[in-house]
C-alpha cells in the first residue's frame, strides 16, 4: 500500500482552486492507497505540517500550492527518502512549469499515481533552500510589493515591477565566485536553479535542474530606456539578448553589500529580510526526488 500525504494551501493562487480531501480521495482506492490530508492555516505552516507528516514515513508528500508552498514542503524532505509530489495551484508556478507538471488537476494526479521520479538539485542561500530561484536587488522589492497587492495575478506582478523600477536604489555590492570578484551597483542579482520564474517568464532559459550548477545573472544599474528594454526581454523570454546582463554558471558564490545591515531577498517567490549583509549561495546536487 502506498502512503501519500497531501499538504494543501487553501489560499494559494488566490484561493480559486477547489482541492479538498473529498476530491482527492476519489482518485485513490483505499485498498491501494493510504491517504492523509492537511491544510495550511498561514505562511510557514506547511513546514510544521510536513515535519510532522515526515515522522510517519509516507512514501510521498504532495505540495498543493505555488512555489512558496512547494519550497516549505520540499525543504523539509531533504535528506529523507520521501518523494515530493506537486499539484500546482499557485499564481506563477515556476518550478512546476520547468518540470512540465500541468495545472490540470487530473493530469497532475496521474503523475503522482504513475510514480516516475526525477532527482533534482536545489540551491541554498545562507540557511534557506530554494528550488526555483532566489535574488536580491529589484527582484526582492518586486516580490515584496507583489505580496502586498490586491491579487496575485500577472497584472499585479507587472505593476509591482514597474513601480519598483522607479523606487529601487542600487547599492554597492561585491560578488565573488571561482577566481572572480565583481564590484558592481546592481539593478538585479538573480540566481536560478530552473528555467522558469513563473507566469512563463524566464531570466535563465538555459538553466537545468539536474546539471549541478546555478545560473547567475548580474544586471548593472540601468537607464530608464534600458529598464524598458529589459522588461520587454523578460516578457518575451529573450533575456540572453539583453547585452547588459552578465551570465555565469556557478556552484558557489558570495554576495556582500557593505553599506547595508540587512539584505532583502526573494526566495522562490517569497520575500525574506535576511539579518545579514553577507550571503553565501551554493548548489546542493541531487537533493530531492520529484514525481514527474
Amino acid at each position: 500500500m502506498t502512503y501519500i500525504h497531501f499538504i494543501i494551501n487553501p489560499v494559494s493562487g488566490g484561493g480559486r482552486h477547489n482541492i479538498s480531501a473529498f476530491v482527492i480521495e476519489q482518485f485513490f482506492p483505499p485498498e491501494k492507497y493510504k491517504i492523509k490530508i492537511d491544510y495550511t492555516l498561514n505562511k510557514k505552516h506547511a513546514i510544521a505540517l510536513t515535519q510532522k507528516a515526515a515522522e510517519k514515513k509516507p512514501d510521498i508528500i504532495v505540495a498543493c500550492g505555488g512555489d512558496g508552498t512547494i519550497n516549505e514542503v520540499a525543504s523539509c524532505l531533504l535528506g529523507t527518502n520521501i518523494k515530493l509530489g506537486i499539484i500546482p495551484v499557485g499564481s506563477g508556478n515556476g518550478l512546476a512549469s520547468h518540470l512540465n507538471i500541468p495545472r490540470d488537476f487530473n493530469k497532475s494526479i496521474d503523475i503522482i499515481k504513475n510514480g516516475k521520479t526525477l532527482l533534482i538539485d536545489c540551491g541554498k542561500i545562507n540557511q534557506h533552500y530554494f528550488f526555483s530561484n532566489t535574488g536580491i536587488g529589484i527582484d526582492a522589492m518586486i516580490i515584496k510589493k507583489y505580496q502586498h497587492s490586491a491579487g496575485r495575478k500577472l497584472y499585479s506582478y507587472i505593476k509591482a515591477a514597474i513601480t519598483s523600477s522607479f523606487h529601487y536604489k542600487v547599492q554597492p555590492t561585491a560578488i565573488s565566485f571561482d577566481d572572480k570578484i565583481i564590484n558592481v551597483r546592481p539593478f538585479m542579482v538573480f540566481i536560478s536553479n530552473s528555467n522558469q520564474m513563473g507566469y512563463n517568464m524566464s531570466l535563465t532559459p538555459g538553466a537545468l535542474l539536474t546539471d549541478g550548477y546555478l545560473d547567475l545573472i548580474i544586471i548593472p544599474e540601468l537607464s530608464f530606456t534600458d529598464k524598458i528594454r529589459l522588461g520587454i526581454h523578460v516578457l518575451g523570454g529573450s533575456t540572453e539578448k539583453f547585452k547588459k546582463a552578465e551570465h555565469y554558471k556557478v556552484q558557489k558564490l558570495r554576495i556582500e553589500m557593505p553599506m547595508k545591515i540587512f539584505t532583502d531577498a526573494q526566495i522562490d517567490g517569497e520575500h525574506y529580510n535576511l539579518k545579514t549583509n553577507n550571503c553565501i549561495i551554493s548548489i546542493v546536487p541531487g537533493a530531492i526526488k520529484v514525481l514527474v
